[in-house]
């Protein structure tokens, strides 16, 4: 089965990506994987707390994660997989497209700012040459109608 891969972050764009996923997959029979990654900056700075850190950042993605879960069982009858990762955010979307064979797509959601358009999507976008899989970027601004229309 064909899945598309999310990038789950709390950005608004993230929405119109896991809208757009969703009902791609839904469209083309495939799946949808949600990848969150805790860059290790972000609990690293205490040494002392970081486990406790970590697992609240973990519940945080998990909690999020459910809301876009709920709604594509509901509105998609998809069951979305969560996979978490620590480290540095591209290296870590890399290494998983390439370790599931399976994940077909990359779709990404771009911010309705023209001059930056979000730090991963940068980073990817400028990696492109190296992108084993096709990149699909969902504007932020395109309304649930006009995301049903072209799914």
């Amino acid at each position: 089965m064909r899945k598309f891969l999310v990038v789950l972050d709390d950005s608004r764009e993230c929405l119109n990506a896991m809208r757009f996923a969703a009902m791609r997959a839904t469209n083309s029979g495939g799946g949808v994987t949600i990848l969150s990654i805790i860059p290790r900056d972000e609990y690293n700075h205490w040494i002392g707390v970081a486990e406790v850190m970590r697992d609240e950042l973990r519940e945080r993605i998990e909690a999020h994660f459910e809301v876009f879960a709920k709604w594509m069982r509901d509105r998609q009858n998809l069951d979305p997989e969560l996979v978490i990762r620590e480290g540095d955010p591209l290296p870590e979307l890399l290494a998983l497209i390439e370790e599931d064979p399976d994940i077909g797509m990359l779709v990404m959601g771009a911010s309705e700012d023209s001059k930056n358009p979000g730090p991963l999507l940068g980073q990817v976008t400028r990696n492109l040459g190296s992108l084993p899989i096709p990149l699909t970027i969902v504007p932020g601004h395109l309304s649930k109608e006009k995301l049903a229309e072209i799914a």
